[in-house]
């Protein structure tokens, strides 16, 4: 049966546009997420030979709704669900190269870790 498990916005120790009562933040997640995707799709490429995709998924947030990317797989097939709980336990910890150029060129310029934590009270 196809499963899936809920991974993350973003490599986990980058920053990650965050769900607001006002503003337009969904474009720069979809942005972020699409730019994840594309980067475990190249971190993983066993998980996709056997079987395994990723989508963007949308959910229901108090303020509006907020973008999340997941790993896909069949749970009756062994492999698959080997890949799947391997990605979940060994997600990027920041963007790629190609991310961060894929953000670029979507208009979002990925934050360097050290700004962003020089930014953090």
């Amino acid at each position: 049966m196809r499963d899936y498990l809920d991974l993350a916005p973003t490599p986990i120790d980058e920053p990650c546009a965050m769900v607001e009562p006002t503003g337009d933040y969904l474009p720069r997640m979809r942005a972020e997420c699409k730019a994840f995707a594309h980067q475990l799709e190249r971190a993983f490429p066993q998980a996709l030979e056997a079987g395994c995709s990723f989508r963007i998924k949308s959910n229901a947030h108090e303020f509006g709704q907020y973008l999340e990317v997941q790993v896909c797989f069949n749970d009756n097939n062994e492999h698959q669900t080997h890949w799947a709980f391997m990605i979940e336990n060994d997600l990027p910890e920041t963007w790629d190269d190609q991310a961060r150029a894929e953000l670029a060129a979507a208009g979002y310029l990925a934050v360097p870790r050290s700004e962003f934590w020089s930014m953090t009270p």
